[in-house]
């Protein structure tokens, strides 16, 4: 089974195939981890993700990834433009986010805590729906061989880790 891992940090330093941008709909990327990964990686991230939105929740699209040391960038929404969210689409966000890294070959992919930020949804909650979806779909035929749940965030990074031990260790 791939490896699931807790990283205290930032997701745009992480040297992966694949981070994870807990998108909107139409793709903008405005403050937050989509904020610092259009700082660090480049404009050209956003210019590129809108050029292939909008799309739904559900879906995701990857591109490339500037400046970063990943190689690409997968555009997972997790709220519509008016900022809501809630446990279905953190749940469908982060499947679209694994089945996006299959399609491209991705082997490794981080991911940030989804929804917490401009979403406000609860972080214990979101680091368990997440680690639930991504045991289920790691369980089953693919490609991916490392999982990173990555914070700058110590209470997330506790959240993901109880969740991990929880969950993964059942």
């Amino acid at each position: 089974m791939p490896e699931v891992v807790v990283y205290l940090g930032d997701i745009t330093e992480l040297d992966v195939d694949a981070i994870v941008n807990a998108a909107n709909t139409r793709l903008f990327m405005g403050g937050g981890v989509a904020g610092a990964i259009k700082r660090r990686g480049g404009e050209e991230i956003e210019k590129e993700a809108v050029s292939k939105g909008p799309i739904e929740i559900g879906q995701a699209v990857s591109t490339s990834a500037g400046k970063l040391k990943a190689k690409w960038v997968i555009h997972a929404p997790t709220m519509r433009t008016d900022f809501r969210t809630n446990e279905e689409y953190i749940r469908k966000a982060t499947v679209a986010a694994l089945r996006e890294a299959d399609r491209i070959s991705a082997r490794s992919i981080a991911f940030p805590a989804l929804g917490t930020g401009i979403g406000g949804f609860p972080r214990d909650r979101s680091a368990r729906i997440m680690v639930e979806e991504i045991k289920k779909y790691i369980s089953g035929d693919t490609g991916i061989e490392r999982v990173i749940l990555a914070d700058i965030n110590r209470e997330q990074v506790e959240e993901f880790r109880r969740a991990v031990k929880e969950i993964m260790e059942k």
